[in-house]
């Protein structure tokens, strides 16, 4: 029976992707250190949660008014630390739970992160997963070193070119190449370990890759892009898709369509997880949820929004009024996330919005409402979701670290395996295993080639 895929969202930081988490009650302060990260991964995996996932970005947001201090003031996700390293601390305290980090395909480098993360995957078990992102801000390319951000198909080009060079490394030991074998004194068989060298427009890479296959294979792969050109990159790619779908016509007609676009890849849409995003507000009663949910809608501040608008749309939002309209041209230069300017025409029905109405229509620094009640009352949702095929399954944000996740795990999972659409145990020790992916085998390649 098909079963829902869980994903924990995360960040790195002192808070989940809505920027006024941090100021909950309840929400911990100690985020700096390995017990915090420990703690969500140890209640996320008694929730059976496929995936814990954080996301990444490579600066904090300074984009509104070319400064940081309000990002400081305002703890507006100015803390980042590296993604792999805090996995690693949760990897110690689970057992199966999956490790998801972003990577940038921009601004980093195709071996080293096929070497980062096959290391992640064999030190987890297993349990490894990549979220392929293609970096989108001009505060990331200063950080970098990069007078300016590369435009936004362009990027997606690279990214093209920097995921056949990971997976092609990836693919460079055959399952059986280590041997490690004293009597005769061999470690490997060298005609099982092939050398890459990839020549494309953007990126070469020589090889032999250096790190042996783990128990899946290789980390599962993941990506968001909700642009024109996002989409094309994830239907090709992606094994595991984020998405965020508003409602469930609207999610069921662009399942079916990004499901026709994998399958038009010549790939399998069965093989490919699309999960939407979802801001569960629950408790033991539709009552105390409901109460929950109006104590959290006083905790966005408007300068939340305006800094996270900067930041994704790669747009100084402090140099307009509220109420002034976009140009055509200040339009059609967002080279940010593109997706998030379409669906704000979308929804307002301007081709030309405010700044108030980017604010309105993104959603921008608030928790969406539409998710608030008691077990029953949260499981019918996510079941209907499920079952009409408006996605395969959830990434759960956080309306506070780590107390909105064991909430959810108290009163939802339970309501939801006695369903039937939900695990009450793993499928087994990898991250593949759990999402029913397929351990791809080693050295394919070079084997097709041969024959």
């Amino acid at each position: 029976m098909r079963q829902m895929a869980m994903v924990g969202f995360l960040q790195a930081q002192n808070c989940t992707n809505l920027a006024s988490s941090w100021r909950h009650p309840e929400s911990r302060t100690d985020f700096l250190t390995a017990d915090y990260y420990q703690e969500i991964g140890r209640v996320l995996e008694a929730g059976k949660f496929d995936l814990a996932f954080f996301d990444d970005r490579l600066s904090m947001p300074d984009r509104y008014g070319s400064d940081h201090h309000h990002t400081i003031e305002h703890g507006i996700r100015c803390v980042k630390l590296d993604p792999v390293v805090t996995l690693t601390m949760m990897a110690a305290a689970t057992k199966y739970l999956g490790l998801g980090s972003t990577a940038s395909t921009t601004y980093y480098e195709p071996f080293h992160v096929a070497r980062q993360m096959q290391t992640l995957d064999l030190m987890s078990g297993g349990r490894a997963a990549w979220n392929i992102v293609t970096s989108l801000n001009d505060g990331e390319a200063a950080n970098m070193g990069h007078a300016e951000m590369m435009s936004h198909d362009a990027r997606y080009d690279r990214a093209d070119e920097f995921v056949e060079v990971v997976l092609g490394h990836w693919d460079a030991w055959e399952d059986d190449a280590l041997i490690v074998d004293k009597s005769t004194g061999r470690f490997g068989d060298g005609n099982k370990v092939h050398r890459l060298d990839y020549k494309g427009k953007f990126l070469h890479s020589r090889g032999p890759f250096t790190v042996p296959r783990s128990p899946q294979g290789q980390p599962v792969l993941i990506q968001a892009g909700s642009s024109g050109r996002g989409k094309k990159f994830s239907a090709r790619w992606a094994e595991l898709v984020f998405v965020a779908y508003h409602d469930i016509a609207g999610g069921k007609a662009e399942y079916a369509a990004f499901k026709a676009m994998v399958e038009a890849e010549g790939r399998d849409p069965e093989k490919v997880k699309a999960c939407t995003i979802a801001y569960p507000i629950t408790a033991a009663t539709q009552m105390e949820a409901e109460d929950k949910a109006a104590a959290l809608a006083k905790l966005p501040l408007e300068i939340d929004a305006l800094s996270l608008l900067s930041e994704a749309l790669n747009f100084d939002f402090a140099s307009k009024g509220m109420d002034e309209a976009f140009s055509d041209e200040e339009m059609a230069g967002i080279q940010g996330l593109q997706a998030i300017r379409d669906n704000v025409v979308r929804r307002t029905g301007k081709k030309n919005p405010t700044v108030r109405d980017f604010i309105v229509g993104s959603g921008r620094g608030k928790p969406r409402m539409d998710m608030v009640g008691g077990p029953k009352q949260l499981a019918d949702k996510f079941e209907q979701w499920f079952t009409e095929r408006a996605c395969d399954g959830f990434v759960i944000s956080a309306t506070h670290v780590p107390g909105a996740y064991a909430e959810f795990v108290q009163h939802v999972i339970p309501e939801l395996q006695k369903r039937g659409v939900y695990r009450k145990e793993y499928a087994g020790p990898t991250l593949r295993e759990n999402l029913g992916l397929v351990k791809p085998a080693g050295g394919s390649r070079w084997k097709r080639a041969a024959e």
